[in-house]
């Protein structure tokens, strides 16, 4: 890492830019060199963010944000865009051609743009871009990341629901149909601006399911499992809103396929995770919490037999912002730039 390389992140006033800025600051490769927010332009990040009032990058303070329409990306190299969904596309399509992109909206996600047009309400605006984009889900994908110029970042529910069930699927241990995944979030995964079903006395002792049957991440989930079964797969996804700031949980109802075993889909998750820096296996019987990878790039899972014969239960936890956003960003730039996976990302959970 002679040589830094220069970054930019579009949307920083929001939390997964912040949090962006906070995994970059000490990371040896990279020097944050330009900061959006139309809203906060002409602020220092500090003012935004009160945990960054003090910080510098090689001894001089962080870039103020500045609005998008007088960013300058001649001396940039890649970009993180932390923009809303819909807004995206355009955006990037417009970015210089040298520029490599990573893209934490939902904009290019979905291969199929009828599959965007129907979820997302309009068509998509840079279909060429969206035929080039890789899907960023690292432990799958490395070698399809390693040569991008455009990724596109995984959702935080997708990326807690599909960890656990790629391995299953692609060794036949599990059944296509029926998979059901139950998810709670932390608040931070509807972002930070203000809305009334987010406020602290509509959150605060309580739980909400929402987005019944008609979540936007329902498609990127059977997206990916679709491919790795070389079979459609429809699941049944609900995800809930948690009264605390960061983590999901995701538990997941699967059939066995005949003759398999839940000793045998523990053996599959170790073996395809036995090398993985992020993604951690418990031992037999321990159950996954969000106070395990607070504030980590890590994700952690176990299998557990169902009372119901033939059925298992598998458990996953990430940090929304970390391995569910900004953490899978960054290990998704060391993968394009040949660093090791963890640079910047060997963090220990932030406990109590």
């Amino acid at each position: 890492m002679d040589k830094k390389i220069r970054i930019a992140i579009l949307g920083a006033s929001g939390y997964t830019g912040a949090e962006l800025v906070r995994l970059l600051l000490p990371h040896p490769g990279v020097e944050i060199s330009m900061l959006t927010g139309d809203s906060q332009a002409g602020k220092e990040m500090g003012e935004v963010y009160p945990q960054f009032q003090f910080a510098q990058q090689n001894n001089k303070p962080l870039p103020r944000l500045v609005s998008l329409e007088n960013a300058d990306f001649g001396a940039i190299d890649l970009v993180f865009c932390c923009l809303p969904h819909g807004t995206t596309q355009t955006v990037i399509a417009a970015l210089p051609a040298h520029l490599k992109v990573i893209d934490l909206s939902a904009d290019f996600r979905l291969s199929d743009a009828d599959e965007y047009a129907k979820w997302y309400g309009h068509a998509h605006q840079a279909l060429d871009l969206q035929k080039e984009a890789v899907y960023g889900l690292t432990e799958v994908a490395r070698e399809q990341v390693k040569t991008a110029r455009v990724v596109a970042n995984p959702g935080c529910y997708p990326t807690s629901a599909t960890l656990p069930l790629i391995p299953l699927l692609a060794a036949g241990l599990i059944e296509k149909d029926g998979i059901i995944i139950d998810a709670k979030s932390g608040v931070t995964g509807a972002g930070r601006a203000a809305k009334q079903a987010t406020l602290f006395s509509e959150i605060n002792d309580g739980i909400s399911a929402y987005g019944i049957a008609s979540h936007r991440h329902t498609p990127e989930i059977e997206q990916t499992l679709t491919r790795v079964a070389k079979a459609p797969v429809a699941v049944t996804f609900t995800p809930h809103l948690m009264p605390m700031n960061r983590g999901i949980l995701s538990t997941i109802y699967v059939k066995l396929s005949r003759e398999a075993t839940v000793a045998d889909a523990r053996a599959a998750l170790e073996k395809a995770y036995a090398n993985e820096a992020f993604v951690h296996v418990l031992s037999e019987g321990k159950t996954p919490s969000t106070h395990q990878v607070r504030g980590t790039n890590d994700c952690v899972m176990n299998v557990f037999a169902d009372r119901a014969s033939g059925r298992i239960i598998l458990v996953c936890v990430i940090d929304n912002l970390v391995k569910g956003a900004s953490g899978q960003a960054v290990q998704n730039m060391n993968v394009m730039y040949g660093w090791p996976e963890n640079t910047g990302l060997q963090l220990t959970a932030v406990f109590p």
